[in-house]
């Protein structure tokens, strides 16, 4: 039996990591509450809170919280036409929160995610262990048999080539549960009861040609090096599919990141998962892409862009071409979500236009 971290007590941090250089973005349709827990680590920093469903109903921020609250009114004031390509009704919402975003930084994290423990009962400051993995390099081009080498009390081992030892920039760090896994909705059915209570102390890099099952609940990632592909898609209402949304993501980004010569880390921080969704609603939202997953992931595995492709909007550009062609024979939804990818760049691009990005760089 796991249980979340007792936070009381614990000191707010007067020096934070990144504090002016990260926003933490929270999809909600509830009070934020669950903050109270969090409040030593995540308290100094500013908030982003993308508010789903009905934009009339109020959402209480515990106080002390710097932070924005955007419904769905403010995204249709904000992006015009082009906020057809946001989500509703879904926590694919928060990607707005990476949109208007001016830092270079994202930890996203769900208002059912608790602090959790690790072994020595000592509380996890999430937040912390993301931006040490999103600062550190990856190694996506050889595995190291004692996961991540620049941990403290870790190196490379023998044989590991001293030419890939400089590693790659980290642009994207995703961490894991304790307590209620991330199941699809058949596995639910079938292990109601299954809690995870196995804290793995370890982080490793996905090695580059390999995609993989990409959470939104406990994320971090570089918004300079990866933001413009971290959208996740056109999901929930009005949409035939749903809870595919970071998983969308996950796949467009690793194809990305694999061109661009980019990391990906899993693994450490872990989070307390504490609400288990209904796993027969869950399958009304899955089983379409439950059986279009069977082919959608063998076209990422084979997805090969170009080399005049040399940004990540360059990359999402091409990607979105490839679903277009290759995947709208599986359904007219895939044509509808090419020309939502689409949408979503331009509108990325109208808020962080490319020659201020590049000034904030320079400065």
């Amino acid at each position: 039996m796991v249980e979340p971290a007792n936070t009381v007590g614990i000191a707010v941090n007067p020096t934070p990591l990144l504090k002016d250089e990260l926003d933490i973005v929270i999809p909600t349709i509830r009070n934020l509450d669950f903050l109270e827990m969090w409040r030593p680590f995540l308290q100094p920093y500013h908030l982003i809170i993308v508010q789903d469903g009905d934009p009339s109903k109020k959402i209480n921020v515990p106080e002390g919280y710097d932070y924005e609250l955007y419904n769905r009114n403010d995204i249709n004031r904000i992006l015009g036409p082009k906020a057809s390509c946001i989500s509703f009704k879904d926590s694919a919402c928060r990607c707005f929160g990476y949109m208007v975003s001016k830092k270079k930084y994202i930890f996203t994290i769900d208002d059912d995610c608790f602090v959790a423990k690790d072994p020595s009962g000592k509380a996890v400051n999430a937040l912390e262990q993301h931006i040490k993995n999103l600062l550190c390099p990856s190694t996506p081009l050889f595995f190291n048999t004692l996961y991540d080498p620049y941990r403290e009390g870790a190196d490379f081992v023998r044989g590991y080539p001293f030419s890939l030892r400089e590693g790659v920039s980290t642009a994207v760090s995703h961490g894991l549960w304790l307590n209620i896994p991330d199941y699809d909705a058949p596995t639910q059915l079938v292990k109601p009861k299954e809690r995870n209570t196995r804290y793995v102390d370890a982080v490793m890099t996905i090695p580059k040609g390999t995609l993989f099952p990409m959470c939104g609940m406990n994320l971090a990632f570089d918004r300079d090096l990866i933001g413009p592909a971290m959208y996740f898609g056109l999901m929930g209402d009005g949409q035939p599919i749903g809870r595919y949304d970071d998983m969308w993501a996950g796949w467009c980004i690793k194809v990305i990141c694999d061109h661009l010569g980019l990391g990906v880390k899993t693994g450490l921080p872990y989070i307390y998962h504490s609400k288990a969704s209904n796993p027969f609603v869950n399958l009304k939202k899955e089983y379409k892409g439950i059986f279009w997953q069977e082919e959608i992931i063998p076209f990422f595995q084979n997805a090969k862009l170009s080399k005049e492709a040399t940004t990540v909007q360059q990359c999402y550009i091409e990607l979105s071409k490839m679903v277009k062609e290759k995947l709208s024979s599986l359904d007219p939804y895939f044509d509808k979500l090419a020309d939502a990818m689409v949408t979503w760049i331009e509108a990325w691009d109208e808020l962080n236009p490319p020659a201020a990005a590049a000034a904030n760089d320079k400065a």
